[in-house]
């Protein structure tokens, strides 16, 4: 041990470079370039992802060109709607108007992170401390700033002090790049901030309407890059099937999707569903401890956000083992399956919502109370809109609308018996094209089970 060490210092002291106070800045730039260098989004995704890339035939994304119609289609919506800018909190909307990420769970429930983009002006980002590096890759962001964090985390009950601070700094951004115009989207924000802001004279329209709309048409570039995420997800998919064998638990199971996810450089996936067995009728058991059995069907949703942000919301039913379906397992797969081919031919352009449930197949009398909540919903980043219902479902406040070339649609099926044994789950994505729709997802579903 070096006894000359000072008391109370930590570990050994050598001096590794020079270092003068008036240096900071130019050290601080340095390291922020270092780290920009080597941000995940500009390391790629590694040679196991590449690989299945390319043995699909799927060519890379152009990048810079998706951003820039993210941004357009944001700014767009704003005009269209009158407003001088959004301001954003949900880490996905984020991601759509800068394609930077950051914790993104955390977030998503710690109110830290936001961006501002002014209708006519910059996109300035508000990022956790010593984040800057974080976006310098996307070309689309103008500014980073430290975010004021105003949750209770952080101001405990000096927190309406930190929401007068924030709030003079959004209100000055609208007041510089606004025009005039006071009206801004906001997709989340605590009461605390639409009071102050509206005392600063900033006024807030729905942030939600804004973006959903404007990710609801996908680009070339997007349809590729959620290409690559679908192969991601199905070769994961192939890693989880090859564990599946009598003795693994549910959670096991689930984590074989989940790594392979993280493996090709995947986000995280937003639900549990998972079910084996008894488990799988009702819907909507969350993965457990339930340990496998021959014989068992076991059905999940991977509602996976892989690879650029994208989502891949799939459904599959296995049967497990080496046994013969029983001929009620044979039966319910059927229905399923016969649903998601009769659906998916309905999903043309120029199709309206309500005409498109109205001409739906439906499960049987026998299993439509366990029927899955919805028909047809729309996913990109995440799942999005619309959501469209059952016919017997719509109600007064269901929106109707239009299906367009270039949405991203999944179509889904769940088929159990109000009070049997097991139910059986598929889900396939499904982009809408000038002439007609093309299933995007491509994993075979259980030969023996179709039989």
């Amino acid at each position: 041990m070096d006894s000359a060490a000072p008391k109370g210092s930590f570990g050994r002291h050598r001096k590794i470079m020079p270092f003068e106070p008036d240096s900071i800045e130019a050290l601080r730039e340095a390291s922020r370039e270092k780290a920009a260098s080597l941000n995940q989004h500009l390391l790629g995704y590694g040679a196991q992802a590449e690989s299945e890339w390319a043995a699909a035939g799927i060519a890379a994304p152009d990048l810079p060109a998706m951003r820039r119609y993210r941004l357009e289609r944001i700014r767009a919506e704003l005009k269209r709607r009158g407003y001088a800018g959004a301001l954003l909190y949900d880490p996905v909307n984020i991601r759509y108007a800068t394609d930077s990420t950051n914790m993104q769970l955390w977030v998503a429930h710690n109110p830290t992170r936001h961006c501002f983009v002014a209708t006519e002006g910059p996109v300035v980002l508000f990022d956790y401390f010593s984040c800057e590096h974080l976006s310098d890759h996307s070309g689309v962001v103008d500014e980073v700033r430290p975010a004021i964090s105003w949750m209770y985390l952080y101001g405990g009950e000096l927190t309406d002090q930190k929401v007068r601070r924030w709030a003079a700094g959004i209100a000055d951004l609208v007041r510089e790049h606004g025009g005039g115009n006071s009206r801004i989207a906001v997709d989340h924000l605590n009461p605390e901030g639409v009071e102050e802001l509206a005392r600063l004279g900033v006024s807030i329209g729905n942030g939600e309407a804004v973006m959903e709309s404007a990710r609801l048409i996908k680009s070339p570039d997007e349809i590729l890059a959620m290409r690559r995420s679908i192969v991601a997800c199905e070769a994961a998919m192939g890693e989880m099937e090859k564990a599946l064998k009598p003795g693994i638990s549910e959670n096991e199971l689930w984590a074989e999707l989940h790594r392979g996810n993280i493996a090709r450089g995947g986000e995280w996936i937003e639900t549990r569903l998972l079910a084996s067995g008894p488990r799988t009728n009702p819907w909507f058991q969350e993965c457990s401890s339930r340990v496998i059995e021959a014989g068992d069907l076991v059905a999940f949703d991977t509602d996976l956000i892989g690879p650029y942000g994208f989502c891949a919301d799939l459904s599959r039913t296995w049967l497990c083992g080496d046994a013969k379906p029983t001929n009620e397992q044979r039966d319910l797969f059927r229905i399923a399956a016969d649903q998601i081919i009769n659906n998916t031919q309905l999903m043309q352009p120029g199709v309206s919502f309500r005409d498109l449930v109205e001409r739906s197949a439906v499960p049987p009398g026998d299993c439509f109370p366990t029927r899955y909540g919805v028909l047809y919903h729309g996913v990109g980043l995440a799942d999005e809109y619309p959501t469209l219902p059952h016919a017997s479902d719509w109600t007064s406040d269901t929106p109707d609308g239009v299906i367009e070339p270039g949405m991203v649609l999944c179509v889904e099926s769940y088929i159990g018996r109000l009070g049997g044994r097991e139910g059986v789950k598929i889900e396939e994505q499904i982009l809408i094209t000038e002439t007609g729709n093309e299933q995007l997802s491509t994993y075979p579903l259980d030969a023996r089970l179709l039989g």
